[in-house]
């Protein structure tokens, strides 16, 4: 038989099939065998065809299963045959393999080309977590021959030799296929021209992690962000003084959780490290109350509490499923709930009933100060109203926090150790003298009162302890550790004036006016995160470059 085949690219070409494609048939032929690349189907009118994997059109199994469609008395199209792309031929068999055990042992065990992919695709999220990465980019650049994979680490976005020349058809195909894996996803396959998101479960040396999917839908191709998430258990996390927080700021953190309702908010930008510092802060509620969260997805698991994840849509048509969820949770019994992110009105709307009403509420924003929280949420796009979040009580603590890298306490430079006869480069990446160095690091002493013996500076050639292979951006560094500016609302009632007042510029003269400390002093109430990075460096814990990285020039500030 001279068979006539026709091609499906995409999902809406199936879509669009004249009569439409109604099911499969592979459970009613027993033809699980050859799920891997041959589907056997029924259309709405009642006539029925054979979808196949793409480059298997000739495969001698072909003409066998429209045999049996034959045999089995179906009338057959009159041109049945269906040449079908991988992506979209995986997202029709995709619910056997959720649902059928006979399907997914063939599928797994069957395909010549599928091991492989997920193999490669295991070894980058392997190195990835070896390395300490946050997220891994896959950069699709659909116009050139090659994309490659990048990493951040360490809040630095690297690319490295062995992961920077991948086909473009190759890494659209693997990407195609850990689709397939994905749990919440919009869309039944990986569609490089929308938006997506879904997270997927991987096992490393022991270690369970849940990779958050998030694709971009780029103009030169898509670009797939997944942050590593290590679902270990809260309890061995670091605690909040060996994140980088100061005594008086824990002190603050714990004021707060011993206050009966009201609401925590931390904000920073994205990778600032606002999900572990607020995990470990809900591991000392006691275990008596009971602790719900509301994650997207749970980042840790924490001990005592039930934890709920919720993936939200990109478009916002789901709110109806968030405020479900949530009607559901008052009415159990609950005493501290953990939101992951405030973003959009259902958010906003659940802030203002959850913090009027007694909770204890923790959650986080997307804001750059700690005065900004407030803008933040009484945006038009969350919509919480300013003279509720002005009423006493209802703003229990106000956090903003940002990550530095951390000098290697081992190998870092004291001024009087920097090498005169090698080139200092500064945070522009540009040689400079001895001459140079030596003028900079004095003024900062002189400027900000510090002890210049106490100033410690990268050694860009680390040590046994520090260095990683193949990652000389990240030698001399150990980690990275936070700093923090916070606001006490209960404590520090000109706030809450004017937040009511809605007066900004008064606002921010009483911010930058409240009493503290000297900035070398560890007491950090009433300073700033700017403050908190001078007393960083005044410990010697970051190198003065890491801050101006983050803030700007010292020059420039002073010039300013």
């Amino acid at each position: 038989m001279n068979l006539v085949v026709t091609t499906i690219d995409t999902t809406a070409e199936l879509t669009q099939l004249s009569p439409r494609y109604k099911r499969l048939l592979t459970i009613d032929l027993d033809t699980l065998s050859v799920l891997d690349r041959i589907c056997p189907v029924l259309f709405e009118d009642g006539t029925a065809g054979v979808f196949v994997m793409r480059g298997n059109d000739y495969d001698d199994q072909v003409m066998a299963v429209i045999n049996l469609l034959m045999q089995k008395k179906f009338r057959l199209q009159q041109a049945p045959l269906y040449s079908v792309a991988r992506p979209v031929f995986l997202s029709l068999i995709k619910p056997l393999r959720l649902n059928d055990e006979r399907a997914l042992a063939t599928v797994l065990t069957g395909s010549e080309n599928l091991p492989p992919l997920i193999k490669i695709f295991d070894e980058i999220v392997e190195w990835a977590v070896d390395v300490g990465a946050s997220d891994i980019h896959f950069n699709v650049r659909t116009t050139d021959a090659n994309s490659q994979v990048r990493f951040t680490i360490n809040g630095d976005y690297f690319v490295f030799d062995k992961f920077s020349k991948y086909p473009t058809s190759f890494m659209l195909e693997m990407l195609s296929l850990v689709w397939m894996e994905i749990k919440g996803g919009n869309g039944a396959v990986f569609d490089p021209t929308v938006e997506q998101q879904g997270r997927l479960e991987r096992t490393v040396s022991g270690s369970r992690f849940t990779l958050r999917w998030a694709s971009l839908a780029a103009d030169g191709g898509p670009s797939v962000c997944l942050r590593l998430l290590k679902s270990e258990a809260i309890s061995e996390a670091p605690t909040l003084s060996s994140l980088g927080y100061l005594s008086s700021q824990v002190a603050s953190f714990e004021r707060a959780t011993l206050i009966e309702g009201g609401a925590v908010v931390l904000s920073g930008m994205v990778g600032s490290g606002k999900s572990t510092t607020i995990a470990c802060l809900m591991r000392n509620i006691p275990s008596h109350r009971k602790v719900i969260t509301i994650e997207d997805p749970a980042e840790f698991i924490i001990p005592h509490a039930l934890q709920n994840t919720l993936t939200r849509s990109l478009n916002g048509s789901d709110t109806h499923v968030f405020d479900a969820k949530l009607a559901t949770i008052k009415r159990s019994a609950m005493n501290d709930l953990l939101i992951g992110e405030i973003r959009d009105s259902a958010g906003g709307r659940a802030f203002m009933d959850l913090a009027a009403s007694g909770a204890n509420l923790y959650t986080t924003v997307h804001a750059r100060s700690c005065l900004l929280i407030c803008e933040r949420l009484s945006s038009t796009l969350i919509g919480v109203a300013r003279d509720f979040l002005a009423s006493p009580g209802v703003l229990k603590l106000l956090v903003h926090q940002m990550l530095l890298s951390a000098l290697c306490k081992y190998c870092s430079l004291s001024f009087f150790e920097v090498n005169p006869d090698q080139p200092w480069r500064c945070v522009k990446g540009y040689a400079r003298n001895h001459l140079w160095f030596a003028r900079w690091a004095e003024a900062i002493a002189c400027t900000y009162q510090l002890d210049l013996n106490r100033l410690r500076f990268r050694n860009e050639s680390g040590c046994d302890r520090c260095r990683r292979v193949s990652i000389q951006g990240l030698a001399g560094i150990e980690g990275r550790t936070v700093i923090a500016e916070m606001i006490e609302p209960a404590r520090e009632l000109d706030f809450l004036d004017g937040l009511d007042s809605g007066n900004r510029s008064k606002l921010r003269r009483w911010y930058e006016e409240r009493p503290r400390a000297a900035l070398t002093s560890e007491d950090m109430t009433g300073k700033s995160v700017f403050d908190s990075a001078i007393f960083k460096i005044s410990v010697g814990h970051v190198d003065p470059r890491f801050v101006e990285a983050k803030f700007g020039l010292f020059n420039e500030r002073l010039q300013a």
